[in-house]
Protein backbone atom coordinates (compact mmCIF):
# COMPACT_ATOMS: atom_id res chain seq x y z
CA UNK A 1 0.00 0.00 0.00
CA UNK A 2 1.29 3.67 -1.00
CA UNK A 3 1.63 6.03 2.00
CA UNK A 4 -0.91 8.70 1.83
CA UNK A 5 0.11 12.37 0.19
CA UNK A 6 1.26 15.01 2.88
CA UNK A 7 1.30 17.53 -0.71
CA UNK A 8 -0.83 18.00 -3.79
CA UNK A 9 0.19 20.27 -7.06
CA UNK A 10 -2.71 20.23 -9.37
CA UNK A 11 -1.64 20.61 -13.14
CA UNK A 12 -4.25 22.02 -15.62
CA UNK A 13 -3.22 20.60 -19.17
CA UNK A 14 -6.12 22.44 -20.50
CA UNK A 15 -4.63 25.83 -19.20
CA UNK A 16 -1.64 24.77 -21.11
CA UNK A 17 -2.90 24.09 -24.71
CA UNK A 18 -5.11 27.21 -24.25
CA UNK A 19 -2.16 29.64 -23.20
CA UNK A 20 0.09 28.14 -25.77
CA UNK A 21 -3.33 28.84 -28.57
CA UNK A 22 -3.51 32.45 -27.27
CA UNK A 23 0.62 32.84 -28.13
CA UNK A 24 -0.03 30.54 -31.61
CA UNK A 25 -3.10 33.35 -32.32
CA UNK A 26 -0.97 36.35 -31.85
CA UNK A 27 1.77 35.16 -34.28
CA UNK A 28 -0.68 33.58 -36.87
CA UNK A 29 2.35 33.89 -39.58
CA UNK A 30 4.99 32.15 -37.50
CA UNK A 31 5.28 28.45 -35.82
CA UNK A 32 4.52 28.81 -32.24
CA UNK A 33 7.07 26.57 -30.34
CA UNK A 34 7.32 25.68 -26.92
CA UNK A 35 10.15 25.96 -24.43
CA UNK A 36 9.68 22.84 -22.19
CA UNK A 37 13.68 22.96 -20.41
CA UNK A 38 13.67 22.27 -16.45
CA UNK A 39 11.32 20.01 -16.63
CA UNK A 40 8.47 22.05 -18.15
CA UNK A 41 9.53 24.80 -15.61
CA UNK A 42 8.91 22.34 -12.93
CA UNK A 43 5.62 21.07 -14.42
CA UNK A 44 6.68 18.05 -16.57
CA UNK A 45 8.06 17.98 -19.55
CA UNK A 46 6.89 14.92 -20.81
CA UNK A 47 3.22 15.90 -19.78
CA UNK A 48 3.69 19.33 -21.45
CA UNK A 49 5.05 17.83 -24.66
CA UNK A 50 2.10 15.72 -24.69
CA UNK A 51 -0.70 18.02 -24.38
CA UNK A 52 1.04 20.73 -26.60
CA UNK A 53 1.57 18.28 -29.01
CA UNK A 54 -2.22 17.28 -29.08
CA UNK A 55 -3.06 20.60 -29.33
CA UNK A 56 -1.16 21.25 -32.51
CA UNK A 57 2.58 22.42 -31.56
CA UNK A 58 4.67 20.89 -33.55
CA UNK A 59 8.57 22.60 -32.13
CA UNK A 60 9.79 22.35 -29.10
CA UNK A 61 12.94 23.49 -27.38
CA UNK A 62 15.09 22.06 -24.12
CA UNK A 63 18.52 23.45 -22.71
CA UNK A 64 20.37 20.20 -22.41
CA UNK A 65 20.87 16.96 -23.99
CA UNK A 66 20.44 15.21 -20.73
CA UNK A 67 16.96 16.34 -21.50
CA UNK A 68 16.20 15.02 -24.31
CA UNK A 69 17.19 12.19 -23.30
CA UNK A 70 14.47 11.09 -20.71
CA UNK A 71 11.88 12.89 -22.82
CA UNK A 72 11.99 9.42 -25.01
CA UNK A 73 10.65 9.34 -28.67
CA UNK A 74 8.48 12.53 -29.38
CA UNK A 75 4.88 12.64 -30.83
CA UNK A 76 5.07 11.80 -34.49
CA UNK A 77 5.56 15.43 -36.30
CA UNK A 78 7.39 16.88 -33.50
CA UNK A 79 10.93 18.27 -33.72
CA UNK A 80 13.39 19.19 -30.42
CA UNK A 81 16.29 21.42 -30.36
CA UNK A 82 18.56 21.30 -27.51
CA UNK A 83 19.55 25.34 -26.78
CA UNK A 84 23.01 25.45 -25.00
CA UNK A 85 23.90 23.75 -28.33
CA UNK A 86 26.69 20.96 -28.45
CA UNK A 87 30.02 20.90 -26.62
CA UNK A 88 32.74 18.30 -27.37
CA UNK A 89 31.13 15.96 -24.27
CA UNK A 90 27.59 16.04 -25.66
CA UNK A 91 28.95 15.36 -29.57
CA UNK A 92 28.13 11.44 -29.07
CA UNK A 93 24.79 12.17 -27.51
CA UNK A 94 24.18 14.75 -29.86
CA UNK A 95 24.78 12.30 -32.65
CA UNK A 96 22.55 9.50 -31.63
CA UNK A 97 19.55 11.27 -29.99
CA UNK A 98 16.02 13.05 -32.36
CA UNK A 99 16.84 16.80 -32.07
CA UNK A 100 19.25 19.33 -33.39
CA UNK A 101 21.60 21.95 -31.75
CA UNK A 102 21.84 25.49 -31.08
CA UNK A 103 25.35 26.71 -31.45
CA UNK A 104 26.25 29.46 -29.67
CA UNK A 105 29.37 29.36 -29.96
CA UNK A 106 32.56 29.41 -33.05
CA UNK A 107 34.31 26.06 -31.85
CA UNK A 108 30.38 24.39 -31.83
CA UNK A 109 30.01 25.95 -35.11
CA UNK A 110 33.65 24.37 -36.68
CA UNK A 111 32.71 20.76 -34.84
CA UNK A 112 28.92 20.54 -35.84
CA UNK A 113 29.51 21.74 -39.42
CA UNK A 114 31.89 18.33 -39.62
CA UNK A 115 28.79 16.21 -38.98
CA UNK A 116 26.44 18.00 -42.17
CA UNK A 117 23.34 17.84 -40.25
CA UNK A 118 21.20 20.56 -39.62
CA UNK A 119 21.49 22.76 -36.91
CA UNK A 120 19.83 26.19 -35.42
CA UNK A 121 22.59 29.07 -34.36
CA UNK A 122 22.22 31.63 -31.53
CA UNK A 123 23.08 35.10 -32.15
CA UNK A 124 24.00 37.13 -29.21
CA UNK A 125 22.49 40.64 -30.20
CA UNK A 126 22.74 42.48 -27.03
CA UNK A 127 22.21 39.76 -24.00
CA UNK A 128 25.69 38.71 -23.73
CA UNK A 129 25.17 35.41 -22.67
CA UNK A 130 25.02 32.64 -25.17
CA UNK A 131 25.68 33.13 -28.93
CA UNK A 132 27.71 34.38 -31.71
CA UNK A 133 28.29 37.94 -31.84
CA UNK A 134 26.96 40.10 -35.03
CA UNK A 135 30.45 39.69 -36.58
CA UNK A 136 31.26 36.50 -35.79
CA UNK A 137 28.66 35.38 -37.47
CA UNK A 138 29.32 37.44 -40.56
CA UNK A 139 32.97 36.60 -40.92
CA UNK A 140 32.28 33.23 -43.34
CA UNK A 141 32.04 31.05 -40.33
CA UNK A 142 28.67 30.06 -41.28
CA UNK A 143 29.15 29.68 -44.91
CA UNK A 144 27.86 26.07 -46.01
CA UNK A 145 26.17 25.50 -42.49
CA UNK A 146 22.37 23.75 -43.38
CA UNK A 147 21.03 25.99 -40.61
CA UNK A 148 17.29 25.40 -39.95
CA UNK A 149 16.29 28.42 -38.01
CA UNK A 150 18.81 31.63 -36.79
CA UNK A 151 17.70 32.48 -33.10
CA UNK A 152 17.99 35.54 -31.09
CA UNK A 153 17.01 36.39 -27.43
CA UNK A 154 15.32 39.60 -26.25
CA UNK A 155 16.83 40.80 -22.87
CA UNK A 156 14.20 43.51 -22.32
CA UNK A 157 11.15 41.83 -23.58
CA UNK A 158 9.17 42.00 -20.34
CA UNK A 159 9.60 45.63 -20.21
CA UNK A 160 7.83 46.28 -23.27
CA UNK A 161 8.30 48.46 -25.85
CA UNK A 162 11.76 50.48 -25.84
CA UNK A 163 14.85 51.51 -27.27
CA UNK A 164 16.59 47.49 -26.29
CA UNK A 165 14.41 45.88 -27.67
CA UNK A 166 14.42 48.06 -30.97
CA UNK A 167 18.24 47.91 -30.73
CA UNK A 168 18.20 43.72 -30.93
CA UNK A 169 15.38 43.85 -33.40
CA UNK A 170 17.66 46.22 -35.43
CA UNK A 171 20.78 44.11 -34.68
CA UNK A 172 18.62 40.95 -35.44
CA UNK A 173 17.11 41.93 -38.92
CA UNK A 174 20.97 42.77 -39.88
CA UNK A 175 22.59 39.67 -39.45
CA UNK A 176 19.27 37.81 -40.72
CA UNK A 177 19.72 39.41 -43.96
CA UNK A 178 23.11 38.16 -44.79
CA UNK A 179 22.94 34.48 -43.09
CA UNK A 180 20.77 31.97 -44.84
CA UNK A 181 18.55 29.86 -42.94
CA UNK A 182 15.11 28.23 -43.79
CA UNK A 183 13.71 30.16 -40.42
CA UNK A 184 14.32 33.29 -38.26
CA UNK A 185 13.37 33.41 -34.08
CA UNK A 186 13.62 36.26 -31.76
CA UNK A 187 10.43 36.75 -29.89
CA UNK A 188 9.92 34.52 -26.20
CA UNK A 189 6.43 34.96 -24.32
CA UNK A 190 6.86 38.85 -23.46
CA UNK A 191 8.61 39.61 -27.02
CA UNK A 192 5.44 38.30 -28.71
CA UNK A 193 3.43 40.67 -27.16
CA UNK A 194 6.04 43.44 -28.57
CA UNK A 195 3.65 43.05 -32.17
CA UNK A 196 4.59 41.20 -35.69
CA UNK A 197 7.51 43.05 -36.34
CA UNK A 198 9.35 41.03 -33.42
CA UNK A 199 7.61 37.49 -34.53
CA UNK A 200 9.78 36.36 -37.88
CA UNK A 201 8.82 32.73 -38.62
CA UNK A 202 8.82 31.78 -35.04
CA UNK A 203 7.99 32.55 -31.48
CA UNK A 204 9.41 30.91 -28.60
CA UNK A 205 7.19 30.38 -25.27
CA UNK A 206 7.80 29.85 -22.00
CA UNK A 207 6.75 31.58 -19.16
CA UNK A 208 3.39 32.22 -20.92
CA UNK A 209 2.75 28.15 -21.24
CA UNK A 210 2.94 27.55 -17.60
CA UNK A 211 0.71 30.71 -16.17
CA UNK A 212 3.61 33.17 -15.66
CA UNK A 213 3.21 36.79 -17.32
CA UNK A 214 1.01 38.11 -19.54
CA UNK A 215 -0.77 36.87 -22.79
CA UNK A 216 0.07 38.68 -25.71
CA UNK A 217 -3.16 40.61 -25.78
CA UNK A 218 -2.05 41.82 -22.00
CA UNK A 219 -4.58 39.39 -20.01
CA UNK A 220 -2.63 37.45 -17.20
CA UNK A 221 -1.79 33.85 -18.49
CA UNK A 222 -4.02 31.11 -17.21
CA UNK A 223 -3.29 29.93 -14.22
CA UNK A 224 -1.97 26.13 -14.57
CA UNK A 225 -0.35 24.95 -11.11
CA UNK A 226 -2.52 24.93 -8.06
CA UNK A 227 -0.74 23.62 -4.47
CA UNK A 228 -2.74 22.46 -1.26
CA UNK A 229 -1.18 20.32 1.69
CA UNK A 230 -2.22 18.37 4.59
CA UNK A 231 -2.70 20.07 7.66
CA UNK A 232 -0.74 17.97 10.69
CA UNK A 233 -2.03 19.82 13.64
CA UNK A 234 -4.19 22.52 14.66
CA UNK A 235 -3.12 24.37 17.57
CA UNK A 236 -4.10 27.79 19.60
CA UNK A 237 -1.75 29.95 20.91
CA UNK A 238 -2.19 32.78 22.83
CA UNK A 239 -1.41 36.73 22.40
CA UNK A 240 2.55 37.25 23.26
CA UNK A 241 3.69 33.71 21.63
CA UNK A 242 5.80 33.33 19.06
CA UNK A 243 5.78 30.58 15.92
CA UNK A 244 8.63 29.21 14.53
CA UNK A 245 12.40 29.59 13.78
CA UNK A 246 13.61 33.03 15.21
CA UNK A 247 10.70 33.80 16.85
CA UNK A 248 10.07 36.43 13.56
CA UNK A 249 5.69 35.99 14.63
CA UNK A 250 4.34 37.06 17.62
CA UNK A 251 0.68 36.47 18.01
CA UNK A 252 -0.99 40.04 18.41
CA UNK A 253 -4.58 38.23 19.58
CA UNK A 254 -5.97 34.20 20.33
CA UNK A 255 -4.72 32.90 17.73
CA UNK A 256 -5.27 29.44 15.52
CA UNK A 257 -2.68 28.04 13.54
CA UNK A 258 -2.80 24.97 10.63
CA UNK A 259 0.97 23.25 10.59
CA UNK A 260 0.73 21.97 7.51
CA UNK A 261 2.87 19.42 5.94
CA UNK A 262 4.74 21.56 3.50
CA UNK A 263 7.89 23.35 3.47
CA UNK A 264 10.92 24.96 1.43
CA UNK A 265 11.83 21.03 0.52
CA UNK A 266 8.59 20.87 -1.59
CA UNK A 267 9.80 23.84 -3.18
CA UNK A 268 7.40 26.68 -1.12
CA UNK A 269 9.76 29.22 -1.08
CA UNK A 270 11.04 30.17 2.57
CA UNK A 271 11.11 33.92 1.16
CA UNK A 272 7.40 33.35 1.47
CA UNK A 273 7.66 33.52 5.09
CA UNK A 274 5.39 36.09 7.01
CA UNK A 275 4.13 37.10 3.39
CA UNK A 276 2.55 34.41 1.71
CA UNK A 277 -0.74 32.63 2.39
CA UNK A 278 -3.61 29.99 2.24
CA UNK A 279 -6.93 29.97 1.32
CA UNK A 280 -9.91 28.59 3.45
CA UNK A 281 -13.25 28.89 2.55
CA UNK A 282 -12.59 32.25 0.87
CA UNK A 283 -10.64 33.39 3.36
CA UNK A 284 -7.00 34.50 3.37
CA UNK A 285 -4.73 32.85 5.59
CA UNK A 286 -1.42 34.55 5.78
CA UNK A 287 2.06 32.41 7.00
CA UNK A 288 2.79 33.17 10.36
CA UNK A 289 6.59 32.65 11.21
CA UNK A 290 9.41 31.42 9.12
CA UNK A 291 8.79 28.56 6.79
CA UNK A 292 10.63 25.59 7.93
CA UNK A 293 12.22 22.52 5.69
CA UNK A 294 9.29 20.30 5.68
CA UNK A 295 6.43 22.84 7.79
CA UNK A 296 4.10 25.85 7.41
CA UNK A 297 2.31 27.37 10.23
CA UNK A 298 -1.03 29.50 8.39
CA UNK A 299 -2.98 31.83 10.70
CA UNK A 300 -6.52 30.25 10.10
CA UNK A 301 -8.48 32.28 13.06
CA UNK A 302 -10.55 33.79 10.12
CA UNK A 303 -11.60 30.60 8.52
CA UNK A 304 -14.25 28.27 9.04
CA UNK A 305 -13.36 25.08 11.36
CA UNK A 306 -10.64 22.88 9.99
CA UNK A 307 -9.84 19.19 11.41
CA UNK A 308 -5.90 17.61 11.44
CA UNK A 309 -6.38 16.13 7.75
CA UNK A 310 -7.71 18.47 6.02
CA UNK A 311 -6.05 19.45 2.59
CA UNK A 312 -5.06 23.45 2.37
CA UNK A 313 -5.18 25.06 -0.74
CA UNK A 314 -2.31 27.50 -0.59
CA UNK A 315 -2.22 30.49 -2.79
CA UNK A 316 -0.08 29.92 -5.86
CA UNK A 317 -1.32 32.83 -7.83
CA UNK A 318 2.23 33.54 -9.84
CA UNK A 319 2.27 36.93 -9.61
CA UNK A 320 1.26 37.79 -6.16
CA UNK A 321 3.45 35.01 -4.61
CA UNK A 322 6.33 36.09 -6.80
CA UNK A 323 5.71 39.37 -5.29
CA UNK A 324 5.34 38.54 -1.64
CA UNK A 325 8.64 36.31 -2.30
CA UNK A 326 10.63 38.63 -3.82
CA UNK A 327 11.79 36.01 -6.04
CA UNK A 328 10.72 35.74 -10.62
CA UNK A 329 7.64 33.48 -11.31
CA UNK A 330 10.04 31.42 -13.01
CA UNK A 331 11.84 30.76 -10.04
CA UNK A 332 8.84 29.82 -8.14
CA UNK A 333 7.92 27.52 -10.76
CA UNK A 334 11.55 25.54 -11.26
CA UNK A 335 11.84 25.59 -7.72
CA UNK A 336 8.85 22.90 -7.52
CA UNK A 337 10.21 19.44 -5.59
CA UNK A 338 9.64 15.96 -6.34
CA UNK A 339 7.82 15.72 -2.85
CA UNK A 340 4.04 16.45 -4.78
CA UNK A 341 1.92 13.85 -5.52
CA UNK A 342 1.02 15.59 -9.15
CA UNK A 343 -2.57 15.45 -10.39
CA UNK A 344 -3.26 16.01 -13.75
CA UNK A 345 -6.49 17.17 -15.33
Amino acid sequence: MLPAPHAWLTIDRAAIAANWRAFAAAAPQSVCAAAIKADGYGLGARMTLDTLAAAGCSEFFVAHWAEVAALGALPPGTRLAVLHGVAAADMAAALALEARPVLVTPAQVRAWAQTGRPCDVMIDTGMNRLGLGPAEALSGLLDGLAIDTLHSHLACAEDGPGEANARQLAAFRAVAARVPAQRRALANSAGTGLGPDYHFDMVRIGIGLYGGGHLPGGERAAPVAGMAARILQLRDVAPGDSVGYGATFTAARPTRLAIVDLGYADGYARSLSNSGAAIAGGVHCPVAGRISMDLTAFDVTDAPPLREGDALAVDFELAAAAAAAGRSEYELLTGLGRRFERILR
